[in-house]
């Protein structure tokens, strides 16, 4: 572990994680904590050591130019703080890294070392898998817990999946081990166009997340980029009648099968956040972001790292997957 700055007394934290690779369909996941960490304002307090945890012939370094002097960025996991303010103040320490080559177990307890040492209340735990899931539609987003009482509590889903797993279902269960509450939370990305980046289901874990923590998370420019995704692939499925009628048939079995929630909860789930983000609206129409970090960042900028191009875009989880497929998740 390597400590880049002290961190101030939190205020019921919870910890927000999103790991690149296996779980990160569409670089969903990550995308939303990046955007969490970029609305307010995220500052670098803590990073894990790249030499425990990475091979760097799988996730290699990145050589980049700061005023003419070569450096070097190493793939890790960065941890910082925010302090989001509505409609309560509250402390989001964001995890954010690539899924670890090796040591797994040590990855996990570090990460929870950090927790204890912070305080933490909560784990959430993003991914996203693919699906059979039709990119028209909205996205399908799934919380998950391996604690019976946080299940019954938060109306979730207790887990029960059973084969290959990846670093989201391993720190899930490390959590349960060491008593720390955590929840997972599963968007499904169409495996029709699992390319990243996916806005469109990046702002779906932002809004379930935004419904779990009881937070008001700006969207800023997720939505309308969203809608722009979603003209494009229905201009490239427009263009192949194969792929056309195959989203149709998605569209069809999806509206089937979730015909009677359509006039219950989740309309009123939806009507419920459009009146929060209206009355906090800015004199332009936009909502403002609120919330400082309450760290500073180092001096070195952190850039994204570079992404073995044989890695999996899946995730490890989804019950209604066989393993074979390579794009399981955890239930």
């Amino acid at each position: 572990m390597i400590e880049l700055e002290d961190v101030p007394e939190l205020i019921d934290p919870v910890m927000v994680c999103a790991f690149e690779g296996w779980n990160d369909a569409g670089d969903a996941a990550s995308a939303a904590v990046g955007h969490l960490d970029e609305t307010w304002g995220g500052k670098v307090f803590a990073a894990l050591d790249a030499e425990d945890y990475y091979d760097f012939q799988v996730n290699r370094p990145t050589v980049w130019l700061d005023g003419g002097v070569r450096r070097i960025t190493w793939p890790t996991t960065r941890l910082s703080v925010v302090r989001v303010t509505e409609p309560k103040t509250r402390d989001l320490v964001l995890v954010r890294g690539i899924e670890p080559s090796m040591r797994w177990r040590s990855y996990c307890n570090e990460l929870l070392g950090f927790a204890h040492e912070l305080g933490v209340e909560l784990v959430v735990i993003l991914g996203a898998l693919l699906g059979d899931t039709p990119h028209s539609r909205p996205v399908p987003v799934s919380g998950v817990t391996s604690d019976a009482a946080l299940a019954r509590s938060l109306d979730l889903e207790e887990s029960r999946y059973e084969g290959p797993t990846g670093i989201v279902g391993v720190l899930q269960e490390a959590c349960a081990h060491a008593g720390v509450p955590a929840v997972t939370l599963w968007a499904a990305v169409p495996h029709y166009v699992a390319q990243p980046p996916n806005p469109k289901a990046t702002l779906a874990l932002i809004n379930k997340l935004e419904d779990l923590l009881d937070l008001r998370i700006p969207p800023g420019e997720l939505s309308e980029d969203a809608r722009a995704w979603q003209l494009g692939v229905d201009q490239l499925a427009a263009e192949d009648s194969e792929v056309a009628e195959y989203v149709q048939q998605l569209e069809e079995a999806q509206d089937t099968a979730e015909l009677p929630e359509a006039s219950g909860d989740a309309i009123a789930r939806e009507f419920e956040r459009y009146l929060r983000r209206r009355e906090n609206l800015g004199p332009t129409g936009e909502k403002p972001a609120v919330g400082h970090a309450t760290a500073e960042r180092p001096s070195e900028p952190e850039t994204k790292d570079a992404k073995d191009p044989t890695e999996p875009e899946g995730s490890d989880e989804s019950p209604e997957e066989s393993p074979d497929e390579g794009d399981d998740s955890e239930k």
